[in-house]
């Protein structure tokens, strides 16, 4: 986790304990709680968002080489008629 180890995760919490005192410090780690899973909301919901561009984008290169291929299939047929 970060590079830290286990003594350094518990002198950090030593600290922050100290400074903020036994009373406030669920209270700190509830709003950390919550700003993490926000976080995380947020980037798979711009995954989600990157993924459907890209396949509304991949859909819509497919019909157009299709439908390009129809006409050109039509035209040369209209052209030996």
């Amino acid at each position: 986790m970060f590079g830290l180890g286990g003594q350094e995760l518990l002198l950090i919490l030593f600290v922050v304990l100290l400074f903020f005192g036994p009373s406030k410090l669920p209270e700190l780690v509830r709003g950390l709680g919550k700003g993490m899973r926000e976080f995380k909301k947020a980037q798979a919901d711009l995954e989600n968002e990157f993924s459907k561009v890209a396949e509304n984008s991949e859909a819509d290169d497919k019909p157009v080489e299709v439908v390009a291929s129809k006409e050109a299939q039509n035209g040369s047929l209209t052209k030996k008629s």
